[in-house]
């Protein structure tokens, strides 16, 4: 469970096993990490996430799992049974399932990281009150983070632009998993809150989640290189 170099974590944001595995032909698991979300879960299962591991790639399963904590904490057993690297539950579960998480994958031989959800990144501050929240996303996201990091957490999705408050709040060793990387120059799609990678990684992120940049690029390859290099 070391970190390494290996920061880029691509998300196989693709409607079928199919196309995303053509995609993951085009890489190498010394390049990047993948990600497997809800559209690609749902479409193909678990069957996939085995492959993807079969592979030698360390995959990501961001189900933002949330729901009682006996139900979590079976799902966090059964994703830790799959071979996945990372796990992800949504910190406004409350503390009880961030703990029964965490005691679930603890029981594991070689367990995964467990990383809370805190604020989507499409969300802005003007959308926080109609889900009940006060404050700033900034201070939402530091307030969800604390409560990860003393659940006993490994770490957290959060914007980029949180990070390096984060990072000085909860630690080095803390990990900060930041989506709403664009490249410099590139699109920034439906994402609120983004910053480019060099940007993230100097500002306290762990590892980057791009999508679109590269999944859609003519070389991907080229692309992780030129990312690779960049965040060196």
């Amino acid at each position: 469970m070391e970190q390494s170099s290996n920061k880029i974590i691509v998300a196989l944001d693709f409607p079928s096993g199919k196309k995303a595995l053509t995609f993951v032909d085009q890489v190498t698991p010394e390049l990047c990490r993948l990600k497997v979300g809800k559209e690609l879960f749902v479409a193909e299962g678990p069957a996939l996430v085995r492959e993807l591991v079969r592979r030698g790639f360390a995959v990501f399963l961001d189900l933002k799992f949330h729901d009682i904590p006996n139900t979590v904490a079976a799902a966090c057993r059964v994703a830790a049974d799959l071979g996945v690297w990372m796990v992800n539950v949504h910190a406004l579960g409350g503390r009880a399932m961030l703990e029964a998480a965490r005691a679930a994958v603890g029981e594991t031989k070689d367990r995964p990281y467990l990383i809370g959800v805190t604020l989507l990144t499409s969300m802005n501050a003007a959308e926080l009150p109609a889900v009940g929240l006060s404050g700033t996303p900034a201070q939402n996201v530091e307030r969800l983070a604390g409560l990860c990091h003393s659940s006993g957490l490994d770490g957290v999705v959060c914007s980029a632009q949180e990070a390096a408050g984060l990072r000085s709040a909860l630690g080095p060793r803390f990990l900060l998993v930041t989506p709403g990387i664009r490249p410099s120059g590139s699109d920034v799609g439906d994402q609120a809150r983004v910053m480019t990678p060099r940007d993230a990684v100097n500002a306290g992120a762990s590892f980057l989640v791009v999508g679109r940049p590269i999944t859609q690029a003519d070389n991907p390859l080229s692309v992780l290189l030129t990312m690779q290099s960049e965040i060196a």
